[in-house]
């Protein structure tokens, strides 16, 4: 890999764990069980492993993701959401090479996400109040699986062209 593919490569993933913190607190809708909240930053994370493969994808996820806990309400969530949205952003890198179909990529990486609270939730709590925000978890993926899938082309082609 030469020098300046690396620094671009560098570069992006620090943009994008930024981009997601930011996206992830800009909206965020309260669970009604109060294990969470509805965000959009998904988008950003499915779109991070499908660009740049499951490595960039679960680092943007984690640690964007549990940045935006850790600068919220949602501090002791932060590990938690390290893991599971890591998952997701490796999981789309590591499906969209695999498989090469966005949308399937980008639907199981959300449903990973959503799985991956349920366990975490019914550890903290118990299972009824983690089936209470499973849907609402599973929308959030799917809706982030939605855009990430969109805004793929768009990007794909610009950034393979800068790191080839």
């Amino acid at each position: 890999m030469k020098k300046d593919t690396r620094t671009f490569t560098l570069v992006m993933v620090a943009v994008l764990i930024a981009i997601t913190c930011v996206t992830t607190m800009l909206v965020q809708i309260p669970i009604p069980n109060g294990s969470g909240y509805f965000n959009l930053g998904d988008a950003i994370v499915i779109t991070s492993g499908l660009l740049f493969g499951p490595g960039v994808g679960f680092l943007v996820g984690g640690i964007g993701s549990a940045m935006a806990d850790f600068l919220s309400a949602y501090a002791f969530y932060a590990p938690f959401t390290l893991v599971v949205k890591g998952l997701e952003g490796c999981l789309a890198g590591y499906l969209i090479h695999k498989v090469s179909n966005k949308w399937l990529a980008s639907i199981l990486a959300g449903a990973l996400m959503a799985l991956g609270y349920l366990i975490v939730d019914s550890l903290l709590y118990n299972f009824a109040t983690a089936s209470g925000g499973f849907l609402m978890n599973l929308f959030q993926g799917m809706v982030g699986a939605f855009v990430a899938s969109l805004i793929y082309p768009l990007l794909v082609k610009k950034t393979s062209r800068r790191l080839n």
